[in-house]
């Protein structure tokens, strides 16, 4: 376990350099990470360096379920998986109830899980609409919600790109979404929880 966490040190500060150096990336939190509470980090999603970037500027190890074909190159492999990254399989994968029982499991046993509730990466850079895997997550778990919004990545790294640009990128850290039990046991759970992400998606897409 203890060669775990040094391998994750490792790995998050080797690349957190990289990243910082050759695109100039940088973080920005909008109000404090609670230190004593788990929470959903639900990230846009425009490139496959997303995952990296959330994993090497969040302070804590974060989980979250990547699509096997990741898995294909070897030190990025080791790296994402350094970083929380757990391979699910498309026949895995194939239902939203298989998905939202993996992110359930994952937060039940103590994690700070990352989700990116557009589903896939955008294929313009643009933030696609929302899907609702994630407030129903919430609602069940009764967990917080951590927005981040990444930009810059998709000119750094777009689909179908083999190389990384040295295009600048930074990464936001929202305001924490936490809802009362009340919210959370209601039937409007999922809209009430989904519009608060979609305005706090869009303001800092925005960059307020």
């Amino acid at each position: 376990m203890k060669q775990n966490r040094i391998f994750y040190a490792i790995v998050k500060y080797f690349f957190k350099f990289l990243l910082k150096i050759y695109n100039r990336c940088s973080v920005e939190w909008l109000e404090q990470l609670p230190d004593n509470q788990k929470v959903i980090v639900a990230c846009n999603h425009s490139s496959n360096l997303d995952p990296l970037i959330v994993g090497c500027f969040f302070p804590r190890q974060l989980k979250y379920l990547a699509k096997v074909e990741l898995f294909s190159f070897w030190p990025f492999a080791k790296a994402i998986e350094a970083l929380g990254a757990v391979p699910v399989s498309r026949v895995d994968n194939a239902t939203a109830a298989g998905a939202l029982r993996g992110f359930m499991k994952l937060y039940k046993d103590g994690n700070d899980v990352l989700i990116f509730p557009e589903g896939a990466r955008t294929l313009d850079g643009k933030l696609q609409p929302l899907e609702a895997g994630v407030a129903l997550i919430a609602a069940h778990e009764k967990a917080p919600i951590l927005p981040a919004f990444i930009h810059g990545a998709f000119n750094a790294m777009p689909p179908d790109a083999i190389f990384i640009k040295p295009s600048k990128i930074k990464i936001t850290f929202g305001k924490l979404l936490a809802f009362s039990d009340e919210v959370y046991k209601s039937r409007d759970a999922r809209n009430i929880i989904m519009e608060k992400l979609n305005n706090s998606f869009k303001e800092l897409e925005a960059g307020k």
